[in-house]
């Protein structure tokens, strides 16, 4: 979907909460790492960890590829909305997510004058609001066939300053965004079915040289966790 680039200092954005720039809160016990070899790069890895309160983190998944945006790392971090939107009825099966069947009401909006700018609204298609523009969220394009929002500019919105931030299916393997987060559909799928609202998920994005900086003070997995056992993709 599109954005307006904007480019900001690393930030930590969370489940259906603020921006953190100090590091990943307590109750945080879900973590998406994404890693890009630098802050140009337009492809690089997510990682999926978990913790029980006040232990480590642990690597429950191995890196698979990821696409960010065309102009490169350009939130620093960020992650998902309070839910899962979707075409089909349910969830992929073991997924246990808040849920929201998208249908031709439902829109996002993309328009800095609009009060709902960067917000999920539902509309009546037949007779849509009057000078503000909408992102149909049921398009018809298979990359939007599940969406998970990442919480950029989001509470509250600063109009011009970026909407329509999600993990979406990927349109191809060299295809970035201009700001989304995508992968393949079956990583895509894992990581919906992965997804539990009482595990508070968080999404760190950095590249790899920053991670190595920022990971202590942001509480993250040590690069040691981060790298040991799992042959990364990355092309430094």
């Amino acid at each position: 979907m599109s954005i307006s680039r904007y480019l900001v200092i690393c930030v930590l954005m969370f489940l259906g909460i603020n921006a953190y720039p100090d590091g990943v809160p307590g109750d945080c016990a879900q973590l998406i790492v994404g890693i890009a070899p630098t802050w140009d790069s337009m492809r690089g890895e997510l990682r999926l960890f978990e913790r029980s309160r006040g232990g480590d983190w642990q690597p429950v998944s191995r890196p698979f590829p990821a696409l960010f945006g065309k102009n490169g790392v350009a939130w620093g971090t960020g992650l998902a909305g309070q839910e899962v939107f979707g075409y089909d009825s349910n969830l992929p099966p073991g997924a246990d997510y808040p849920y929201h069947q998208v249908t031709e009401a439902d829109v996002w909006s993309d328009d800095p004058r609009s009060p709902n700018y960067n917000r999920h609204i539902v509309i009546d298609p037949k007779n849509p609001p009057d000078n503000y523009s909408h992102e149909k969220m049921r398009s018809g394009d298979f990359a939007y066939h599940w969406l998970i929002e990442i919480r950029h500019n989001s509470d509250p919105p600063v109009p011009g300053a970026g909407s329509a931030i999600f993990f979406h299916i990927r349109r191809g393997m060299n295809r970035p965004t201009t700001g989304c987060t995508t992968m393949a559909e079956q990583n895509l799928v894992r990581l919906v079915t992965w997804l539990r609202a009482r595990g508070h998920p968080c999404y760190a994005l950095l590249p790899a040289a920053e991670y190595d900086r920022k990971w202590r003070s942001w509480n993250l997995p040590s690069p040691e966790t981060l790298r040991g056992g799992h042959t990364s993709t990355l092309t430094h």
